[in-house]
């Protein structure tokens, strides 16, 4: 008898096996993180991806965590993706609208705005956040608002939005995808599939591109904030966000308009931005930290970079940067008042490009070193920013426990520390 095979067993996975199994259905999950197969009490086997046999599956369903060049994918014989296999599930009896939020920065403030907009339609987050797609379908949620990872959309054949939303595209996981035109293809790849009764909103910089000139359904473009906001009717300073928020928040407002000729700024005003980007907080002394560790690219940590750009800036750099070029912040910071503290796996790389542009650099390997280091020398004038441009896996377990330490050791006092040594 052939089994269904799940690919990878993480966030979105785990409700995945959940919702086979209350259909009466077992699975066989694969997982590099298994050293040997096992099983549990729903009959459920998890089993090392070496294990897996292509003859023994019917189905292979996906973790957009893995990628394309994983010798699981390359053996599949029947791949679907979370999205696809979903939508293979709609019918007359219950069909949700879907949005679908994509780009490099600002998709998950963009989609809880979004859904903030829309809670009296019935309106609920999923994809890379809020509520699992098994959850929602189980739950026949009315309308979806998910925040579209590009891995997500790389698996997609079939499923499509009625509104595809497409912020910024910089470069990205460039490891994953093999190269940042690869990248871009996938981030354009909804508009390949949606019907003549869809819309979608996008950069004016793809505009003569094959997706977009083969797009069946109606297309909004923007170039800025300031073109968004003369679309929609209102002026930017009607919106209480700054920059990147602000564009994030008037996105949300044209979806809403597009869809249900709605345009409610107070409530959009009455959002508040998430932890880990762009959080403002300061220590025992007054003196201004910023916890960015959402700010996991080079776009995004230029965006930090900007609003503080009038101040003393004593920055945390480094991590896993998926592949992507780091010169555009030192081009941007070498002419500012800057020094760099870095950290992990790409530090001797960030410490070429300090040279190569004369800022000074601290080679500091550890998130607590590092802020140690500021603290000694962070005055009132000044800001100490965690915006590493680069994931957090190589030294955390994810932007969120670094962003927790980061702000621990701010409000730590440096006699505690040494105490504790």
């Amino acid at each position: 008898m052939k089994n269904i095979s799940i690919f990878g067993y993480g966030v979105t996975t785990k409700p995945m096996v959940e919702f086979l199994n209350v259909q009466g259905m077992k699975c066989h999950i694969f997982d590099d993180k298994f050293l040997c197969a096992s099983s549990d009490e729903k009959g459920n086997v998890f089993a090392p991806s070496s294990e897996f046999k292509p003859q023994n599956s019917k189905l292979e369903i996906v973790s957009p965590g893995i990628p394309p060049y994983h010798p699981l994918v390359k053996q599949a014989k029947n791949l679907i993706g979370e999205y696809d296999y979903f939508y293979n599930l709609f019918s007359s009896a219950y069909c949700p609208q879907t949005i679908w939020i994509s780009g490099t920065n600002g998709k998950t403030t963009t989609t809880q705005m979004l859904t903030l907009l829309l809670l009296h339609r019935g309106a609920k987050s999923g994809g890379n956040i809020g509520t699992p797609l098994a959850v929602l379908y189980a739950q026949k949620v009315p309308l979806w608002v998910l925040e579209t990872s590009s891995f997500s959309i790389h698996y997609i054949q079939k499923a499509y939005p009625k509104l595809y939303i497409l912020l910024p595209v910089k470069q990205d996981h460039i490891t994953w995808h093999g190269s940042f035109e690869d990248y871009i293809c996938d981030k354009l790849k909804p508009l390949t599939l949606m019907s003549q009764d869809t819309h979608a909103i996008i950069p004016k910089e793809f505009h003569s591109t094959k997706e977009v000139k083969n797009f069946l359904g109606k297309i909004f473009f923007y170039e800025n904030s300031m073109s968004l906001s003369e679309e929609i009717g209102i002026t930017a300073e009607d919106i209480k966000f700054k920059e990147p928020f602000l564009l994030d928040g008037l996105l949300a407002l044209e979806a809403s308009k597009i869809l249900f000729e709605e345009i409610d700024i107070t409530l959009l005003n009455s959002f508040q931005i998430g932890k880990y980007r762009i959080e403002e907080f300061r220590d025992k002394q007054m003196r201004l930290w910023v916890d960015d560790s959402k700010g996991t690219n080079v776009d995004a940590t230029i965006e930090a970079l900007k609003r503080y750009q009038d101040k003393k800036i004593f920055l945390i750099l480094g991590g896993e940067d998926k592949g992507a070029h780091q010169n555009p912040i030192f081009e941007l910071v070498q002419k500012w008042d800057i020094e760099i503290f870095s950290i992990g796996s790409n530090q001797e790389k960030l410490l070429k490009l300090s040279q190569q542009y004369g800022i000074r650099f601290h080679l500091c390997s550890e998130l607590e070193n590092a802020v140690k280091k500021i603290k000694h020398i962070l005055g009132q004038d000044g800001v100490g920013l965690l915006s590493p441009a680069a994931a957090s896996l190589d030294q955390f377990s994810s932007y969120k426990q670094r962003g927790d330490l980061f702000k621990q050791y701010v409000l730590e006092d440096l006699e505690e520390n040494k105490d504790k040594k």
